[in-house]
């Protein structure tokens, strides 16, 4: 059964930027409480990239929605220092995000995610942190992926594969999406790794930034699409209300 992450809590927010410079814990439970009435069932944290005086920033958000929800959280960052920060503050077992064939991702985030035993999520980028266009690229970014977490120490079950959704700026955002969609449904069909993978959409990459140009609808048919495809974590404006609407829907049809 689909399941939506709140992508809200992020920097990119004014209002938590704001937050995040004030220390103002404040803006943030609101923020969470409102998301978990609107049908979150996760909460993402996003505090932006950070200069190392900023690294608690990622605690200072965890331990600021935890007095407000009680929500499992996905603690995200590119950045290994930050996630571990958050990590110290959790109450239980977040989802860190994100390993990709990056190296400083493999070097770093992937060792943090075997030492603590936790899921990770695997963005299916290459080591230039590219997304490949086709399905068989993906696809072959989540088996040397896998085989990467599992030669390290991280059991493929703690592994959450996101093939990344295109912005819908690119010329060739439509066959991305539909390779994205493919993806999904081979990896959570068994058929690419063995056994069914777990996987994840970030759903608001399509539209960011042009919400006045393209329909809210375009987020709910893509979730739709994905949810018949085996999606399990929906990463979504949960605020909007015609997608949590869709989600609700989704739910009960499966």
């Amino acid at each position: 059964m689909i399941r939506l992450a709140a992508d809200c809590l992020t920097a990119t927010r004014p209002m938590v930027a704001q937050a995040l410079e004030r220390l103002d814990p404040a803006p943030l439970q609101e923020l969470a409480r409102r998301c978990q009435e609107a049908g979150a069932r996760l909460l993402d944290l996003n505090p932006g990239y950070l200069p190392p005086r900023r690294w608690d920033r990622m605690a200072f958000m965890v331990e600021a929605v935890q007095e407000a929800v009680d929500l499992p959280l996905i603690l995200d960052s590119p950045q290994a220092p930050v996630l571990a920060r958050g990590l110290a503050s959790c109450r239980r077992k977040p989802i860190l995000s994100a390993l990709t064939l990056e190296p400083p991702k493999l070097e770093e985030i992937l060792p943090l995610a075997v030492e603590h035993d936790t899921d990770l999520v695997v963005l299916l980028l290459d080591e230039r942190s590219f997304s490949p266009p086709e399905v068989e690229g993906k696809l072959a970014l989540a088996v040397e992926l896998k085989e990467r977490a599992q030669a390290a120490g991280l059991a493929p079950a703690r592994l959450i594969f996101d093939p990344v959704l295109p912005h819908l700026s690119w010329p060739d955002a439509l066959p991305r999406t539909g390779a994205v969609i493919q993806a999904v449904r081979w990896l959570a069909g068994g058929q690419i790794l063995g056994e069914p993978a777990r996987t994840m959409a970030g759903i608001s990459n399509l539209r960011s930034g042009l919400r006045e140009h393209y329909a809210v609808t375009l987020d709910t048919m893509v979730l739709a699409l994905l949810a018949g495809a085996g999606l399990e974590i929906a990463l979504a404006d949960v605020l909007l209300p015609e997608v949590a609407a869709a989600a609700r829907v989704l739910r009960r049809l499966r």
